[in-house]
Order: structure tokens, then sequence, then C-alpha cells
């Protein structure tokens, strides 16, 4: 007789072990658990199976997929697979009566391949390439699926492809991962397998305000994956609040057809080279015409990246203190805080350094006076000159020749794209980008200060959220190819009235900034000029 009456259908499970276990150690093993009623959701989908004998827990934790699944149905062949031996031995303790699940103390990446399942399911590891054995399980997962994919890619979409490989004829496949491989450059390849595989039915994006799971700071996806021929097309779902949680059963019901909860694309419509955010949530460029990409008129690169920030980084005491003259000192933004308006002046710089703020980095390739040769050898003796791109440097303790960009923007936020003009003309670290001006357009000359001044509206943020990468909690990052390709309005078909009227508002916005003023208003006047402009529904 199979025993299922003993095993827990919610989270005590898993609240109890995090209780008894430190986030340290959840977090070296990427235990990050499923609310039981997503993953009693995702179990309907693998239920949906008609012919559903055997199921796979790739990444098993304490079951909590397995338990949704034997919650419906007592009679399923399970297997499933656990590196931890900690959370292993607590699953097999709990699983003891349950004679159809078998727990295999292995990594699933390296075991297993020549099975085939009528169901997998999983909340699998969210590792970064150098924090998993990235070389070896690479070549395992492309010797098997003879597919080649991106170095860079997370462990999690390697768990997926691995299960797509092993789906049974009519196998369904459900994931619960986050979507920032939709949206990121290693990705590209992941959407092109599963465009390839013709099994991907339903793609359901988490875009809550607070966060799915606890203790980690992601977005999250559902995949529903099925191994048939019912479907041609791949559906696109935005859930938004725990309250719309029913539109998931919906799509788990209504299968093969297609709901009306979200958008659907044929195969040969998906294009793995953009971001798949454009299939699920809508774009704000679509509200304009003339629209470009944003590396028309300017070029976006990350700010300057030491290998050592600890070494590297001066203020005024450090630099008494070891004796280094300021001329070998290059005058830098450091810390994104220390600028704090929409303009850095000289008079900021000069207050920061006054402050004894960290503004300078060392930079005395070409100096070979005591001080200076002391600083490099007590680099040494730390092996500063060891690490990855100090390394790749000659002499390693030389910086990248990087000329001030005029305009700096933040990497990361969550009140949208933070642009500021750099009128000290100094240099930045990386969490900002620099923003370059292109000069090669003889017929439509866009100034520095008339694009910063388009930048600072909420049109320009709002045109670039389609290109952002969502983190959770409202948090979006950019890398500096999402700002490039990235959409604008074409600001230099305006004509010269125009300009000069965006002008004449920029430059008393300016005033009234560095008098420490709101120029709110000013830059809403500025944003109808453009909107009206620009606007789909003007006629001009």
């Amino acid at each position: 007789m199979i025993a299922t009456k003993q095993l827990s259908f919610d989270n005590s499970l898993e609240n109890d072990y995090s209780k008894s276990i430190s986030l340290e150690h959840r977090k070296n093993y990427a235990q990050f658990f499923t609310p039981f009623p997503i993953a009693d959701l995702m179990a309907k989908w693998i239920l949906g199976n008609e012919n559903l004998n055997s199921v796979l827990e790739p990444a098993f934790g304490l079951g909590v997929f397995s338990r949704a699944i034997l919650k419906h149905k007592e009679d399923i062949q399970i297997k499933g697979f656990e590196i931890d031996s900690n959370i292993y031995k607590k699953a097999k303790l709990h699983f003891e009566d349950t004679e159809n699940v078998n727990l295999l103390l292995q990594d699933y990446m390296y075991n297993d391949w020549e099975n085939k399942y009528d169901g997998i399911i999983c909340n699998p590891p969210y590792f970064k390439f150098h924090d998993y054995d990235n070389k070896n399980i690479l070549k395992e997962i492309e010797a098997n699926i003879k597919f080649k994919l991106n170095g860079f890619a997370n462990l999690y979409t390697l768990f997926l492809l691995k299960s797509i490989h092993q789906l049974k004829p009519n196998g369904r496949c459900a994931y619960i991962i986050p979507s920032e491989f939709l949206n990121s450059d290693y990705g590209k390849l992941v959407k092109t397998y599963l465009i390839k595989s013709k099994v991907l039915r339903h793609i359901i994006v988490f875009d809550f305000e607070e966060n799915v799971f606890d203790d980690v700071l992601t977005t999250a996806s559902i995949i529903f994956c099925a191994n048939d021929d019912q479907l041609d097309r791949v559906q696109f779902s935005n859930i938004q609040s725990i309250q719309d949680l029913n539109k998931i059963e919906k799509l788990v019901t209504d299968y093969p057809h297609l709901s009306d909860v979200g958008q659907s694309f044929r195969f040969s419509e998906l294009n793995p080279e953009i971001k798949w955010k454009s299939y699920y949530q809508k774009q704000n460029s679509i509200k304009f015409k003339n629209i470009v990409p944003f590396s028309t008129y300017a070029k976006v690169v990350r700010g300057i990246a030491t290998g050592s920030n600890a070494y590297f980084i001066f203020n005024i005491s450090k630099a008494k203190e070891y004796g280094i003259e300021e001329q070998y000192l290059l005058p830098c933004i450091c810390s994104a805080k220390d600028a704090k308006t929409a303009f850095f002046t000289a008079s900021d710089f000069e207050e920061l350094k006054k402050n004894d703020k960290n503004i300078f980095l060392f930079n005395a390739q070409k100096a070979i006076s005591k001080n200076i040769l002391s600083y490099i050898k007590k680099g040494e003796k730390e092996e500063i000159n060891k690490r990855f791109l100090t390394a790749s440097r000659t002499p390693w303790y030389s910086i990248e020749n990087r000329r001030p960009a005029p305009i700096w923007v933040s990497v990361f936020n969550r009140a949208g794209l933070r642009f500021i003009r750099n009128e000290a003309s100094i240099s930045n670290l990386t969490s900002y980008h620099c923003i370059y001006l292109k000069h090669t357009n003889l017929f439509s000359e866009v100034s520095t200060d008339l694009l910063f001044a388009y930048l600072l509206t909420d049109t320009a943020k709002k045109i670039f959220d389609d290109n952002s990468r969502q983190y959770g909690n409202g948090l979006q990052k950019f890398e500096p190819n999402d700002l490039n390709k990235g959409m604008m309005l074409d600001i230099g078909l305006l004509d010269n009235q125009t300009k000069n009227k965006i002008l004449d508002l920029y430059n008393k916005y300016r005033i009234v900034t560095l008098n420490n003023q709101c120029g709110d208003k000013i830059i809403n006047k500025i944003d109808k000029i453009l909107t009206d402009k620009y606007s789909e529904k003007c006629p001009n």
C-alpha cells in the first residue's frame, strides 16, 4: 500500500528546515523553496498527461513538487536527485513510508541521461556561470543534446534543457525559474533550443512587487512544456499578484486550447535574438513615431573596473599615508551615492575632497618615486597583481584608459534610470555606465545638452524600460548594450526653434537644480513638447 497520509501538503517542512539551517548553507546550495500553492498548480500541469506513470524531480530538496503530485494521485513512480546530504536525509525521513519515491544523492547534471519520463517538475538551483562546474557541465550537456550553448549560462537553464531532452512522447515538464534568461545575452541560445525543440507551451512571468521567494532577489517565471503535437504556439502570460494565480490553473485546464490570459505566438514568429519581454509586457515605444536606436546618437560603455577597489581607490588621507602625490591620482566618482543630483560639478568634487571621500584612483604607471614603487610592491605582496583583471594588464597597476564621459547613467535602479551630467569632467567606476555622444550625422546634429535634456524626461526612461532586465522587488539593471540597443525618440529631427525652446528650459532646470530647488515642472514641459511632437496620435 502506498502511504501518503503522513506527507506534508503545505510548506511546514520547508519552514522548519529554514529555521534550523543557516541562510549561508541554503545559499551555498541555492535552496530557495517554492510556495506550496504554486507547486500545486505546476503539479496539475504534469497531471494533465493522461498517461502519467513516471515523474522526475531533478532538484528534490524536501520534495514539495512530489508531495503536490501525490496529493492528487498516489500511484505515481517518482525519482528525485539531490546533492546536499543534509536536506537529503531530512527528505528520506519524510518519505520513508512512501515506497514509490526513490531518492538519489547524486548530481542530476551528470546522471540519468538514458532515462525518459512522463513528467518532470523542478525548481532548479540558481547558479551563475562562475558558481558551478561550468566547463564540465557544459561539455556534458552539449554532448548529450547535441547543441552548442553560451559559456555564461546560468545553471538553471541547463537543468531545463536536460529535462526537455528526457521527456517521453506526450511527456510534460514544469519549471519555476528566474525570467532573467528571457532577456539576457546568454539566454539567446537557450531560447533558440526552446524554439527548435517545439515543446514550449507556456511562459508565465511573475511581475510581483514583492519576491516570490524569501531571501533571494529575483523575478520568477513558470515554464510549461509538452512533448506532443497538440499546439504549435507559445503563450506568454503575466502574473501581477497572488490573486492572479487562478490564471495558471486556467492555462492548465484549457490546454491544448489557448486561453485569454496572455498573448500567443507561433514558433516561427519567436526571435531568440531579442528580449522576450516584448512578448509578455506592453512596450512603451509603440506609443511614439520616429523611434531610433540609442546607438544612433550615443555609445554606452561600462565604467572603469579596477580589479581591486580597496587597492586602487584613494582619498586625501590615504594619499598622505602612502605619500602619493595628487598628480598620480585620477579624479573619479567611486560611489554612486556621491553624485546626488542631475549635475555633478567641479564644486561637488571639491566638497567630496574636503570631506575626505574616496574620489581618486591610483594612476602612477609612469612614476618612479620611492613612495610610488613602495605602494606597487605593497600590491604585489598582497597579490593584487595576480587577480583576474590586473593579471591581464601591462603593467598590472595601470588602469583602463577611458576618457571622462559627459553623461553618466546608473546601472541598478528602482525609481527609473538616473542620468547625471558630468560637468566636473572626471572618471567613474562601474556603478555608472559612461555615455559618449556620436558626431557622425551631419544632417541631424544633437548636442550633449539636448541629449541630456531628453534623457531627463519620463518618456525617455519609459522607452528604455522596454529593454531593462528585471531582478524582482522593482530592481532594474541595464548593461551597456541594453541601452545601446534601446530605443529613443529621434530628437535629431527636431527643428531649430523646438531645439532652442528645449535648451532654454533645460538651462532653467540646471539653474534651479544647482540652487537645490525642484525642477520637475520644467522637465515636464520638455516632456510635453516631445510627446506632442512624437506621439502616434499626432498628425504632424
